[in-house]
């Protein structure tokens, strides 16, 4: 078995293979953007007939008999038919989301300056969001949750959730989860065509404002091609974690946090950072050993072949710049002190801090959203939150003091830039210019 990755900060050609591991691009190899750009003109032109074609082909049932809408009773019937576990482990991650993402909710401003100019904001929700929910390789209530629960709590009106159903089937504790976070409408639908469909709109499904959620290289593409139409998330690509650990945690706890990740999908990255040569190699044993006891350890294995790394640093203050060109999705500083190093970091999508918080509890039920920029755009993004589901819009109000006080520099700007209507606007409020004269 080939793989992982092993570098050493203090070899002389580290820092031109860690620049190699930095810029290595693991999302699908596939030519998509042709294939999505057909895929959206067919249904913006021939709506739910293009839905109905693409789901036979794709997802092998017939829309009009399998049912395009999955009714309220089923929904019902699913969450009432999960076990008692699972629906208060449902209940219990939608109550922890719930909380951490209404302390994200902005507060209005509305305030009155020295020069008597009246200044603020107001805050508000979309009316409409699409959520898309993966179909395929697994089947993620988890996502639902983190998705639904902070458009409501923004104060959505309309959630419409869209998911790929093979042979019509949708898994039952998705639908619970629906039901949990008070999604309004669930289709089966998926694909780059569901993502067109919530952007447009077709006779069955009204359109959307915003669309979030994750999925495959056509989702994302078709969600990069239609940003303008309507809002996104984000343009999200295989899941990542990079784990800093000294000698001090358990090779096999570290294990288990690096395949947490490699079992996603075999484009994922999982990374170690540490400063004990030992502690490296026990991981990667824990590792080997651990892959062959999990029902996805065929995906875990081809991950951490391809795209896994074990990198030893002289220091672990080594980490944080190497950290920052990474730019992680998810990061773990399983050390004593995590602070020092945390303080040091600038670009993660989330950060878990000390030896007994794995990035697992995040997916679930800590509460902080767990979709989260990946390949490296933590550089500039963040996780999913209530902001990704309101707008601002900013008012202001001038009495005949305050344009006194700020409009005459109003005027001059308006000169230097050649726009005399402009100028003239806010000069016949100071009774410095005629309704008919030049500026």
């Amino acid at each position: 078995m080939s793989g992982p990755l092993r570098l050493d900060s203090r070899d002389p050609g580290f820092a031109a293979a860690f620049a190699t591991l930095v810029d290595a691009r693991r999302e699908a190899d596939e030519d998509v953007s042709r294939d999505v750009a057909a895929i959206v003109a067919a249904v913006r032109a021939n709506g739910d007939a293009a839905l109905a074609d693409y789901t036979r082909r794709f997802d092998g049932h017939d829309l009009d008999t399998t049912g395009w809408r999955v009714s309220d009773t089923e929904r019902k019937a699913a969450l009432a038919g999960i076990s008692g576990e699972l629906r208060d482990a449902l209940e219990l991650a939608a109550d922890r989301i719930r909380t951490y993402h209404a302390a994200q909710r902005p507060a209005d401003s509305d305030t009155v300056d020295a020069a008597g100019v009246r200044l603020g904001a107001r805050w508000g929700a979309v009316e409409a969001a699409g959520l898309y929910v993966p179909g395929g390789r697994a089947a993620y209530p988890s996502s639902v949750l983190m998705n639904a629960i902070p458009a409501r709590v923004a104060g959505v009106d309309r959630l419409a959730m869209v998911t790929p159903t093979p042979n019509g089937e949708i898994n039952p504790m998705v639908l619970a989860a629906a039901e949990i976070a008070g999604v309004d409408e669930v289709w089966r639908i998926g694909g780059a065509q569901a993502i067109a469909a919530l952007a447009h709109g077709t006779a069955r499904i009204d359109r959307v404002d915003v669309v979030v959620g994750p999925g495959n290289a056509w989702v994302a593409e078709a969600k990069r091609q239609l940003y303008g139409v309507v809002g996104i998330d984000m343009v999200a690509g295989p899941s990542e974690i990079v784990v800093v650990a000294d000698g001090a945690s358990d090779p096999a706890w570290i294990a288990a946090d690096l395949l947490s990740q490699a079992e996603h999908d075999p484009t994922s990255q999982s990374i170690l950072f540490t400063d004990d040569a030992a502690f490296a190699d026990a991981v990667a044993a824990e590792v080997l050993a651990q892959i062959d006891t999990l029902a996805t350890g065929a995906t875990a294995r081809t991950s951490w072949t391809a795209n896994g790394a074990i990198i030893l640093l002289a220091s672990l203050d080594e980490a944080p710049p190497l950290i920052d060109r990474l730019a992680p999705e998810h990061l773990e500083l399983a050390v004593d002190d995590p602070a020092p190093l945390f303080a040091r970091v600038r670009h993660a999508g989330s950060v878990f801090l000390g030896r007994h918080t794995p990035e697992a509890v995040g997916d679930y039920v800590a509460g902080p959203n767990h979709v989260l920029p990946t390949g490296r755009r933590a550089r500039f993004a963040s996780g999913l939150s209530v902001l990704d589901f309101m707008k601002r819009t900013s008012f202001l109000s001038l009495d005949e003091r305050a344009i006194a006080a700020i409009g005459p520099a109003a005027v001059a700007l308006a000169r230097a830039e050649g726009l005399p209507a402009h100028g003239r606007s806010v000069a016949m409020r100071l009774g410095t210019q005629a309704s008919g004269s030049d500026l």
